[in-house]
């Protein structure tokens, strides 16, 4: 594509001329500063440019095949980062303009990333874990991978909408954005009982074979079931342990770090019951998260996740497959971005109140940058199955602790609140909020908010 002679090059620049013909020459002017790294990094014409962006990679003298096979590169000193080693004596990266984001290039080996797409896709996408599938199709229970590979041209038939069962109601017209509250002690126990229906099945959708079904694959939830009607967690589904793989991984990433080098001479809010990464060494536990499966043509657009009470603690992300671009700003989308090429192997943690917060997105899966440890792997010859899917796709596995230390959200609860109004009018806006929502009836239960006191209590199960 960087080649002005080659085909590629030419078939963009006339779509690119065809498609803006028409275009207001001001448009951009109504861009916030986010927006307009996106689209500059979703741009197939003309190729974004790659001089500001952050590839570390390109420090690393072994990862040179893996930088060379593709055609994007960044800049090792494209953004300021401060370097330190870890606990475990690798080499890890800081952003003094982001911190609590913390870049581990290359943590991964090789043999690693082949044993996670094998986890992601042979163990883990399929009953009990929800797909993105699962929603509009019977699939078989051995998961749509193992199907695909039993038999590639076998039929799943679509999920039936099923009578008296309560459904997500969904009104005419484009689809809606939901704009979630974000999830703390106050509001916890409102949000979490609020109706979660099912999303429908698509009335018009079609059998299709485990072939045309697999490369549709988006996700596959980790622990505690997401809502995605609500973007909240759904609680009386139960809570599915972390594979042990996946947990060690993220443990040992965030306790491979002095969290006090991080943080000590920063001056964040973090809330109410002050900085939490004193903890994190010993009460870190992830338990929820998402495997997401991404086409090179796929994107994933500016959000903040908002749907874990632990607001700052660590969230650790995992790339596989093909490199792609991955953006961090700050509270809103007027934030400039950070842009960091991330390949496979790399495992990036956001931390503490400002990075925990802060939108990101990944407006770009770099096509044509698949490292060769996953090109077809001699004393493996069933990896060549592994290898095809991952010509054209990204795997991301990020790991979160929804709960606070070692309390688990299936507690029952008294919110003693007297004495806060603050809190007392927080609960009843959330509530009111909801009300007014299609997500389903609601009611304020009079123990929530019955007594009058400092502070809240839990009564609580711990894990």
């Amino acid at each position: 594509m960087n080649d002005s002679s080659s085909q590629a090059y030419k078939k963009a620049r006339r779509q690119y001329l065809k498609t803006t013909r028409n275009r207001d020459p001001n448009i951009d002017k109504a861009w916030t500063p986010f927006r307009a790294a996106e689209k500059h990094f979703k741009a197939r014409f003309p190729p974004p440019d790659f001089a500001k962006v952050l590839d570390l990679a390109t420090l690393d003298a072994s990862r040179a095949p893996e930088v060379a096979a593709g055609i994007w590169a960044g800049k090792s000193d494209a953004v300021e980062t401060r370097t330190f080693v870890t606990k475990s004596g690798i080499k890890g990266y800081d952003f003094p303009s982001m911190p609590g984001l913390i870049l581990l290039p290359g943590l991964l080996s090789p043999e690693k990333q082949r044993e996670l797409i094998r986890w992601s896709l042979v163990e883990h996408s399929r009953q009990p874990n929800e797909t993105n599938l699962d929603i509009h199709y019977r699939l078989p229970s051995e998961g749509i991978w193992n199907a695909y590979v039993r038999d590639g041209s076998a039929m799943v038939h679509p999920r039936p909408i099923e009578a008296n069962t309560d459904y997500i109601k969904q009104d005419s017209g484009p689809r809606k954005l939901i704009d979630n509250i974000p999830a703390d002690t106050t509001n916890f126990e409102c949000l979490s009982n609020v109706s979660k229906p099912l999303a429908p099945p698509s009335s018009t959708i079609q059998p299709a074979t485990c072939s045309d079904l697999l490369p549709r694959l988006r996700w596959a939830n980790i622990g505690w079931f997401y809502h995605w009607g609500t973007k909240q967690y759904d609680f009386s589904k139960g809570k599915i342990p972390v594979h042990d793989t996946i947990r060690k991984i993220c443990k040992d990433a965030v306790q491979s770090v002095d969290w006090k080098e991080i943080f000590s001479s920063t001056n964040f809010d973090w809330g109410p019951n002050g900085p939490d990464w004193m903890d994190w060494q010993e009460n870190y536990e992830p338990d929820a998260g998402i495997v997401n499966f991404y086409q090179t043509k796929d994107t994933l657009m500016a959000h903040v996740d908002r749907s874990e009470v632990c607001a700052t603690s660590p969230l650790v992300s995992i790339s596989l497959g093909h490199a792609a671009v991955f953006l961090i700003g700050g509270l809103t989308r007027e934030t400039e971005p950070i842009p960091i090429l991330l390949r496979s192997g790399d495992v990036v943690i956001m931390s503490g109140p400002a990075c925990r917060r802060a939108y990101h997105g990944v407006p770009r899966i770099l096509e044509n940058t698949l490292p060769p440890h996953m090109a077809d792997v001699v004393d493996d010859p069933e990896w060549s199955t592994y290898k095809n899917y991952m010509d054209s796709t990204r795997i991301n596995i990020n790991v979160r602790q929804v709960s606070s230390l070692g309390i688990s959200p299936t507690f029952s609860t008294t919110l003693i609140l007297a004495g806060n109004e603050g809190a007392h009018s927080k609960i009843e806006k959330t509530c009111s909020r909801y009300r007014k929502s299609n997500l389903g009836s609601f009611k304020i239960e009079d123990s929530w908010i019955a007594e009058y006191t400092t502070q809240i209590l839990f009564t609580a199960s711990h894990q």
